[in-house]
């Protein structure tokens, strides 16, 4: 168990932790949410011990090991894959640290006789520390994170699979207490429904953040809520949350009418003056100003989203025979589309299959190398992207938000200025004249999707807006785009938001042209799934193995049961070296047969040792039962 108890931090003049207290237990599955720039990734990092916090203490045991991600991960410079996970001093980490060296080395020199005596070495070593489960299951990881390669280097990875190389260090890693923050960030949907299936069997507490409503809705068990600085606990997922919050809301505002009344009948008592004797008078005039300093905290922050948007035509965006290709190949190829009002898409895939190259292309930031685009007279895009460039740090928000507009006027006609607009948005008065870069991730990008609304487009390109935001942001934002008038196009992995926001969907996939799906991104994995049924063969019933009945082992029998089990390990084992060597042997063709036939030789010999295990097994349950 990890205790915390009393934590307090402020940033400047804001308190991000008011004397917080928590206990987390084993099996705790914990989603941390609130609004963004409350402290959420602050709190994770002093739990973590990356922080600290200016009072109060976190307890546990000695050997309580936490792991944690955060959002921006940095690995080392000069490291390979397997060396970037596999770090730490723990024994087991060690030896399967060594154990791929070896096999690198091998590859490079596979008749150096040095190093296949140092492979053997390693190998019993990998047995006695059990480490063949963990190699395997690490290796798993990374190839469904997407990551095949595992000696490349990190200073050759994409800042995308730098993020998944992270994201499997954490899972590997021994651990009491795994620490996400943001994991489901730039990954794309099928990892997203993988990592949500591999933490549901985690061995040991989770504690995350992320914007993914669906993912936090099946992993968590439990919600802590950061709210202005103090911490909600709730028994149940992010469905349960959501009803026991506005009964608790609904409580705290009960409870703040019953004072207010209280005070009021107290105040009309004292000025009415009726006669009392002194102490009695003097104890109630001291509860009145007892309640008058009492304060009640029920004022909900609330992201209010009300920009208008520009009349929009009926001609909107045309594509046709568009294509684009890098070094890195074909993204689009003879690509025709038409936008007409009123539409709402979205855009999902793998990372890299050209998703943010059409968005760009639709708003003129990068040119096609063939095909033509016709835009309507009447469109004015406004497009929220994945990165911060556009926004100047040594810039003040007010200055940033008054670049676009002093003031904008609702469908209703109501004019707001740009100061109640970042009021709306959560950043009041005072805090409207600091300085971009003081601002956290999350704040950041809220900024920023202002100052996208407050341009009034009617065509909304946005790219990835769950990255980053808060889930509270993100339900009003789905609200808003529920009344506006225009077209939406969004590049999306959050499930949630695509259900909601979207009715029609280009789907890329690799090598294979982009599908226009009409339907949400429910309806849609539901026809990938019925397909796959379609499309898998039913697997051959396996014929029963008669055993022959016998009521007891003999002598030679008990002596082979001690040890099968060490010998399949061993067979195990050299199939895997052998795989490993055949996978360094290149294109030395010669060296690849032989091992090949070597290795077939060991799985015929695992196979039948499998078989005879089997026979042993059910002799040794009958002589037990006897």
């Amino acid at each position: 168990m990890l205790t915390v108890e009393n934590l307090y931090k402020s940033y400047g003049d804001k308190t991000l932790l008011n004397g917080i207290s928590c206990i987390i237990k084993p099996d705790d599955r914990i989603g941390l949410i609130g609004v963004n720039g409350t402290g959420k990734s602050t709190f994770l990092k002093v739990i973590a011990g990356i922080d600290t916090a200016e009072t109060g203490t976190i307890d546990h045991a000695k050997d309580y090991q936490i792991e944690y991600l955060p959002q921006e991960p940095e690995l080392a410079p000069g490291l390979n894959v397997i060396e970037q996970i596999y770090y730490g001093q723990a024994a087991i980490m060690k030896i399967m640290r060594e154990y791929e060296q070896v096999l690198l080395e091998l590859q490079h020199d596979s008749e150096n006789k040095k190093v296949q005596e140092r492979l053997l070495e390693k190998q019993q070593q990998m047995d006695e520390y059990g480490a063949w489960e963990a190699n395997s299951a690490a290796k798993t990881i990374l190839t469904k994170l997407g990551i095949k390669d595992f000696h490349k280097k990190v200073e050759e990875l994409s800042g995308g699979q730098r993020k998944r190389v992270a994201i499997a260090k954490a899972l590997i890693q021994p651990a009491d207490l795994l620490i996400l923050d943001e994991p489901t960030n730039h990954l794309d949907n099928e990892t997203v429904d993988w990592l949500e299936t591999h933490l549901s069997s985690y061995k040991g507490a989770l504690m995350l953040v992320t914007h993914d409503r669906y993912f936090l809705n099946r992993v968590t068990n439990q919600i802590f809520e950061l709210d202005k600085g103090n911490l909600y606990t709730y028994d149940g997922n992010y469905e349960l949350f959501l009803e026991k919050k506005a009964e608790r809301e609904a409580l705290e505002k009960s409870e703040e009418e019953k004072h207010r009344n209280t005070l009021r009948r107290e105040l009309a008592w004292l000025k009415r003056g009726p006669k009392a004797r002194g102490t009695k008078q003097k104890a109630r005039v001291e509860r009145v100003q007892e309640m008058q300093r009492q304060t009640f905290d029920t004022e909900s922050q609330d992201v209010s989203i009300e920009a208008g948007s520009t009349r929009l035509g009926k001609k909107v965006i045309e594509l046709e025979g568009i294509e684009k290709s890098y070094s890195s190949g074909q993204l689009l190829t003879d690509f025709d589309f038409l936008v007409v009002p009123g539409d709402r898409l979205g855009i999902v895939g793998p990372n890299g299959s050209g998703k943010t190259t059409l968005l760009n292309i639709i708003a003129g930031r990068i040119t096609p190398d063939k095909g033509s685009m016709d835009i309507g007279p009447t469109v004015k895009i406004g497009y929220y992207t994945q990165d911060d460039e556009e926004l100047d740090g040594d810039k003040r928000l007010i200055e940033y938000i008054r670049e676009v507009a002093e003031v904008i006027y609702t469908k209703n006609g109501e004019a707001i200025t740009a100061e109640q607009m970042l009021e709306r948005f959560l950043f009041s008065r005072r805090e409207q004249w600091n300085y971009i870069r003081k601002l956290s991730g999350g704040e950041r990008r809220r900024l920023y999707l202002l100052k996208v609304l407050m341009s009034e487009p009617n065509v909304l390109l946005l790219d990835e807006p769950t990255n980053d935001l808060d889930t509270q942001t993100l339900s009003v934002l789905e609200e808003y785009l529920d009344q506006f008038p225009g077209v939406v196009m969004t590049v999306s992995h959050d499930r949630y938001f695509l259900d909601r926001v979207v009715d029609h969907m280009l789907v890329f996939k690799e090598q294979h042209p982009i599908e226009h799906f009409y339907g949400n991104y429910s309806e849609f994995l539901e026809r990938e799934r019925e397909e796959q049924k379609q499309h898998d063969p039913k697997p051959a019933k396996k014929p029963e193995q008669k055993t022959p009945k016998k009521k007891k082992m003999s002598y030679n029998e008990k002596k082979e049961w001690k040890t099968i089990e060490d010998e399949i390990t061993e067979l195990e084992a050299t199939i895997n070296s052998l795989q490993e060597r055949i996978a360094g042997a290149g294109s030395d063709t010669e060296k690849v047969q032989e091992l090949y036939k070597e290795q077939q030789e060991m799985e015929d010999k695992l196979e039948a040792k499998m078989a005879r295990w089997e026979e042993l097994s059910s002799l040794a349950e009958k002589l037990e039962s006897n």
